[in-house]
């Protein structure tokens, strides 16, 4: 979500609401994020959490057929939709609070304005250019399959700080002590799900209401459990969560795990009808002045229709 500022300057610039784009920029984000394993952190739990269950772990590019159906379908739309349902209600409001602003510095002056306080990088075409090659490098390695995603990263992180394009305090600044923590933690619940026996118990009250009905509407109907508890609660805890039990609930069906991980990876992410699906979300949210309906009007379709959409793609590429 690099670019959301730039966004929001941008439409300022044109006099424009910069709630017009920052929903639909935050939701192909989102999107895009669900074509490549590394795209989003809820492919790279469920990749994980598979692994931990006894699953081979996912390619770099094996679900991007399934997100990029998903992605086009979602972007068009948003194209077609987004421009309709986000009207300018409130520019005049905004407009208007605006000026007011103008005269009072604790609000709107020079106490309490954070982009005062935004610390101004030059451009260095070198270091750019290292970078990139570094990022290709590690996707290229990746793909490959040279080495495993989290050890070329690692590597590609360590090889940016001996070539002196960041300092190590700045690599460390990077990082996101709350976030390791919680899925760490995380992590070690969803183990403790499945060695309990709790991902079991799930699992055959679920194939007891719908094992009958065969694993199509299996795969149905845990990708609506996924997407509704990710509006809830964070992408990566469901992912965490969920991926268990969608493992054992492929096994007591007697079919292949591998569509039931696409469709939670799919639904871990593709969460659009509250602000806290999704950390892009929560991005936007705050920075153009949403409220909570806005999101429900433009992202309740959309989540419909990428479930759709998903489920047709994950039956066509990954039979079970």
């Amino acid at each position: 979500m690099l670019g959301a500022p730039v966004v929001r300057d941008v439409a300022k610039a044109l006099d424009v609401s910069p709630k017009r784009y920052l929903i639909p920029l935050s939701y192909m984000a989102v999107l895009g994020g669900c074509c490549t394993l590394i795209g989003t952190s809820t492919n790279l739990l469920v990749n994980d959490m598979a692994r931990v269950s006894g699953q081979p772990q996912f390619s770099l590019f094996e679900i991007t057929p399934v997100g990029l159906a998903v992605t086009l379908a979602g972007g068009l739309y948003l194209f077609l939709a987004a421009p309709r349902l986000l009207k300018d209600r409130d520019d005049a409001a905004e407009s208007g609070r605006s000026n007011k602003d103008d005269g009072v510095k604790i609000l709107g002056g020079t106490v309490g304005d954070a982009e005062l306080f935004a610390q101004r990088r030059p451009f260095q075409p070198v270091k750019a250019l290292v970078a990139l090659g570094v990022f290709v490098g590690v996707i290229a390695i990746a793909a490959l399959e040279i080495a495993p995603i989290a050890a070329a990263a690692f590597a590609g992180a360590v090889l940016l700080i001996l070539v002196r394009v960041i300092t190590p305090d700045e690599a460390y600044g990077g990082l996101r002590p709350e976030i390791l923590i919680l899925i760490a933690g995380m992590v070690v619940i969803g183990i403790a799900m499945e060695e309990s026996g709790l991902a079991a118990s799930a699992t055959s009250a679920l194939v007891g209401t719908v094992g009958t009905l065969g694993p199509t509407v299996a795969l149905i109907v845990l990708y609506g459990a996924t997407l509704v508890l990710t509006e809830l609660l964070s992408n990566a805890t469901v992912a965490v969560l969920v991926t268990p039990i969608a493992v054992a609930l492929a096994e007591s069906l007697g079919v292949s795990p591998r569509p039931f991980l696409v469709a939670v990876m799919m639904a871990g992410s593709a969460a659009f009808a509250t602000p806290f699906g999704y950390q892009t979300n929560v991005i936007v949210y705050q920075m153009g002045g949403y409220n909570y309906l806005e999101f429900v009007r433009i992202g309740l379709p959309l989540n419909l229709i990428t479930w759709a959409i998903a489920i047709l793609a994950i039956r066509f590429t990954f039979p079970f």
